[in-house]
């Protein structure tokens, strides 16, 4: 027993820290996507007394009342801004309509007059409250459990009737980005095997000596900040740049006529296949040393063409490299964020980036969680397919 808590005490300093730094995040996140609280704390009345309400036509008059006193509320305890944040993402008008209805409230000490109602108060205040729709975004955007965050995610809306439908084209943001970074995340993964199988395999079949110097090579970029690889590229890739003035000089593209390599979707995939390269090479060279060269010989003792040999013997040994490889450039890919926010521009920027834009700038949690969720599950499925596929035979020897 006392060999097992030594052991335990041993564990326990990284299984806090796995705990503090991963995954109390990843819950803090997930709780973030689904439950905001921040509305119905601030506006409790107003959401009680809607809560009988179909959504049509005026509300009945305690809700006005409540809303009144809710705001006014809001307003001397300054948490109207929050509130119209939040509402706002649901109907971008009550942005400025609940700030300005609560502070008019709150310094003008409106009450009905004689014959009033809170009815022409609040209308008095702003025209909008008379649209059923400002009532609905509030009612919505109260909600202390909602699937909004995720309908937006996938470019989904709520009708006023509770029916999700999806957005116009011209209005679809996400579901275009999460196919563009599938898209991307692919074609770093081919460029990376196609490139660096056969430095993988000249590195396993190198001499001791060799083998180090190639190894040392590959793992240069690992030494080098990530962001300085990354704007190298953009010295090299830019208009006036070195590859564009090699072009040029050797005559192979006119003067007029520079490539576009930077800022675009081309940027993107040279940057992210640069620096993802190595995790292919270490993952195949891991299997590539272990396949005995005595293989490839008796398969040409045999008569095999070395096409053939290495089609029908070496490449299946070294499936498990390339399975491994291949899953950990794609999972790291998928969340690229620092290499197409700097070469990507508009045209190369990935999921990823809307999320840093909604936690950075927009200041949408919820959203940005619904987004990192869905990225966590895609990669989660992915791995389990995986697992699935090559029996948990991972590849790293």
């Amino acid at each position: 027993m006392t060999a097992r808590w030594r052991a335990a005490a041993l564990v326990l300093p990284l299984l806090i820290y796995t705990v503090v730094t991963f995954l109390v995040p990843l819950t803090t996140m997930l709780v973030r996507s689904f439950y905001d609280p921040v509305v119905a704390e601030v506006l409790p009345g107003v959401l009680a007394a809607l809560d009988d309400w179909n959504g049509s036509g005026d509300p009945p008059e305690p809700a006005w009342e409540a809303a009144a006193t809710d705001l006014r509320a809001a307003a001397e305890a300054g948490t109207v801004g929050r509130v119209a944040s939040r509402v706002g993402r649901v109907d971008p008008d009550l942005r400025t309509v609940l700030p300005g209805t609560a502070f008019a409230l709150a310094e003008g000490g409106l009450r009905p007059a004689r014959g009033q109602t809170w009815h022409d108060v609040m209308v008095s205040v702003d025209s909008a409250w008379a649209s059923p729709d400002t009532w609905r975004g509030i009612k919505e955007g109260g909600r202390r459990f909602t699937s909004r965050h995720y309908l937006n995610a996938v470019d989904l809306t709520r009708g006023p009737d509770g029916s999700v439908a999806a957005r116009p084209e011209d209005r679809r943001i996400y579901l275009p980005l999460f196919w563009r970074t599938l898209q991307v995340s692919l074609a770093v993964t081919l460029l990376c095997l196609v490139l660096g199988y056969p430095v993988a395999h000249l590195i396993a079949h190198a001499s001791p000596r060799k083998r180090g110097i190639l190894l040392a090579l590959v793992l240069v970029p690992f030494w080098t900040s990530l962001l300085a690889r990354t704007t190298s590229w953009i010295v090299l890739l830019q208009n006036q740049g070195v590859i564009n003035d090699l072009l040029v000089a050797t005559g192979l593209v006119a003067d007029d006529g520079r490539l576009a390599l930077v800022y675009n979707m081309a940027g993107t995939l040279i940057a992210m296949a640069h620096v993802l390269l190595p995790f292919m090479v270490l993952s195949l060279y891991s299997v590539m040393n272990s396949i005995s060269p005595q293989y490839m010989r008796a398969a040409a003792s045999l008569g095999a063409r070395p096409w053939h040999a290495f089609r029908k013997v070496y490449w299946p040994q070294s499936l498990p490299g390339v399975g491994a490889g291949c899953l950990m450039v794609f999972i790291l890919a998928i969340g690229y964020y620092i290499t197409p926010a700097l070469v990507g521009g508009s045209s190369g920027q990935l999921i990823s980036n809307m999320v840093a834009y909604h936690m950075q700038q927009s200041l949408n949690w919820g959203l940005a969680a619904a987004l990192g969720v869905l990225m966590l599950g895609g990669v989660m499925l992915l791995y389990v397919l995986y697992d699935r596929l090559t029996g948990g035979r991972v590849g790293i020897r």
